[in-house]
């Protein structure tokens, strides 16, 4: 990593407002850390809106609200050494309950509290620009454009996909789809830099940095250890906030506490009317469509009416009319797997297959491509940038010792008796 150039934290120019759309409280405790992460460092941004995402899992906006408990409780110990943090009942105001499950095929449904806030808080006026930063599903997202587009033009989406593009492919395919100019950082596997072990000295690694330096500090500190990480720094979506605070966010390209990245100029989509087998090679991250024939049936258009099992998870796929079914998947990794699709649809048949992932994104060119904008921005493919299997992980590698030292120092002030 020495061929970086070592600039360090540079200026933010305007303090960004932000809206987090979180899966906290679902399957995976990484949300907890990060969540806690911003709140210690509310000073650093306008936060208007904490929405509960939970495209998968049991998530809600409770447990953003019981964070914010733990916050306030904290915050007299950190008000001592800084100014500007977020008030706790401010916080809880921009508190909203977002749609709960993925999305349909269409991509979008119904409105939610949450869908609802990004709009509103999209359209008030002002000469900054509003930071969607998303730690889960893009479902509250997709809702959000499909109800009042001319938000487009008014937000900057910064995305933890990877993984969240599994559980959020049909609004993800919506937003690539119909909302291509929109300013957008996908981020599929550059995030993984920051929960990298290689290039860590041992006080700040994963395992040890709680034991270091957190210690249970505050009431902050002792929930951070209540979950299945132990007190493991994981925190997949905390780049999204590392990257609006250090230097220019209007360039993706640049170093960078949250990475650096690249134009994507295509989003790769694979339409299949058969079954694959291990002939079938797809790249990573990229957006696979089953369609099937099947019974003409008397249920709505968009209704989820079968399901395919891949690697122990279940997808839904839906009936788009006329004897129509598709369902659409996101490979997470180089692997290889196998699907069953199933109905208890009379008269549906079943269908098996298999399927190589290549660690290539975006990969080979197909026709059936969402083609993008020229503000899409994607993990950098140079060869030199892969953390092991990742994608530019090193362009946050880089920087995570100095931003888990920075934290420390606040740390610090929940240990002051």
């Amino acid at each position: 990593m020495s061929s970086f150039a070592s600039v360090g934290q540079n200026p933010v120019p305007v303090k960004p407002r932000i809206i987090v759309s979180t899966d906290i409280g679902g399957t995976d405790p990484d949300d907890n850390q990060s969540m806690i992460h911003l709140l210690m460092y509310s000073d650093k941004f306008d936060i208007e809106g904490l929405v509960s995402s939970p495209s998968y899992g049991d998530g809600k906006k409770e447990e953003i609200l019981r964070t914010i408990d733990l916050y306030e409780k904290d915050l007299p110990k950190m008000k001592t050494h800084i100014k500007g943090m977020a008030t706790p009942d401010y916080l809880r105001s921009v508190t909203k309950q977002g749609r709960k499950g993925g999305a349909p095929y269409l991509g979008y449904t119904t409105a939610t509290e949450g869908s609802n806030w990004i709009i509103k808080k999209a359209n008030e006026k002002s000469n900054r620009p509003l930071w969607v930063l998303v730690w889960g599903g893009l479902d509250d997202l997709a809702q959000a454009l499909h109800d009042a587009p001319e938000i487009q033009n008014k937000i900057k989406v910064y995305w933890i996909g990877g993984p969240n593009k599994k559980w959020s492919t049909n609004s993800y395919a919506y937003i690539a789809q119909n909302f291509s100019a929109l300013w957008f950082i996908e981020s599929n596997a550059a995030y993984r830099g920051f929960f990298s072990a290689n290039s860590t000295p041992e006080k700040l690694s994963g395992k040890n940095y709680y034991a270091n330096y957190i210690r249970g500090a505050g009431y902050l500190g002792k929930d951070f250890k209540n979950n299945r990480y132990e007190g493991n720094v994981k925190m997949g979506d905390t780049p999204t906030l590392l990257y609006l605070m250090d230097g220019d966010p209007d360039n993706p390209m640049r170093e960078n506490w949250g990475g650096s990245y690249e134009k994507l100029s295509r989003s790769p989509r694979i339409v299949y009317n058969r079954n694959t087998t291990l002939a079938d090679t797809v790249p990573v991250y990229s957006i696979v469509e089953f369609s099937f024939k099947g019974p003409e049936v008397n249920i709505p258009v968009d209704s989820a009416c079968f399901t395919m099992a891949v690697s122990n998870q279940k997808w839904d796929g839906f009936y788009l009319g006329s004897g129509n079914y598709a369902v659409r998947y996101a490979p997470k990794q180089k692997e290889t797997l196998t699907y069953k699709v199933t109905s208890t649809i009379p008269g549906f048949q079943e269908h098996s297959g298999a399927l190589v992932v290549s660690n290539s994104w975006p990969g080979e060119q197909y026709p059936t491509d969402y083609y993008l904008g020229a503000s899409w921005f994607t993990d950098k493919p140079d060869p030199e940038l892969f953390d092991g299997l990742w994608q530019g992980a090193k362009t946050v590698l880089k920087w995570r010792n100095d931003v888990l030292l920075d934290w420390a120092k606040r740390w610090k002030w929940l240990a002051e008796k």
